[in-house]
């Protein structure tokens, strides 16, 4: 009898390698353990494009460790090139995979590419992450951003009309406050500051 384990750490994989005694004459089991030792690291989307299930086991795999972000993005650019519902069903095998700090970071990441314009991850992948999550990391951030900008401009004694109150928080865009965050440094009103 034969059994697939795929994933795990190293220890793991070495530990569930191991034969199994059924006992009483019964025969054994011997486990095939794709872990990290066996699956390539795939972090080039041209590659995993090319060996996309090859791409998926690497993300399930690696998905956890210390270049895992990287393995996971490989895949879900490989992931493009198939129809939604097959795409979306490699989607949640690596989501599945993934424990709790790598999913937070693919959700900044998500997050951080909506918000600075750059290309999303496709539909079924966000659709997949929780949008009401995203969305709120979204705000978290811009609202973090405000709170900076308000009290670097109260430290350098800017004081903020009405008007320019209203323009810092209705801004959504993080490059703006970035930049505006910048422009604080040497500024001696809030024209130069919000320019």
């Amino acid at each position: 009898m034969r059994v697939l384990l795929v994933g795990g750490g190293e220890g793991v994989a070495t530990w569930a390698a191991e034969n199994i005694d059924l006992g009483l004459g019964l025969g054994h089991i011997e486990p095939l353990v794709l872990g990290p030792a066996v699956v390539p690291e795939i972090t080039d989307p041209d590659q995993a494009e090319k060996e996309l299930e090859l791409a998926v086991l690497s993300a399930v795999v690696h998905g956890n460790g210390p270049n895992g972000l990287t393995v996971v993005q490989a895949a879900l650019a490989a992931l493009g090139r198939l129809d939604q519902e097959h795409a979306a069903v490699y989607f949640q095998v690596i989501w599945n995979g993934l424990r709790e700090p790598m999913r937070r970071a693919l959700e900044a990441l998500v997050m951080e590419r909506q918000i600075k314009g750059e290309a999303a991850f496709p539909p079924f992948a966000q659709k997949l992450i929780d949008r009401g999550k995203l969305e709120g990391l979204r705000e978290g951030e811009l609202k973090a951003k405000r709170g900076t900008l308000l009290r670097l401009l109260a430290r350098a004694g800017i004081v903020l009309a009405e008007c320019d109150s209203a323009r810092i928080q209705a801004c959504t865009d993080i490059t703006t406050l970035d930049r505006w965050i910048d422009n604080v440094l040497g500024a001696k009103d809030a024209t130069e500051v919000l320019s």
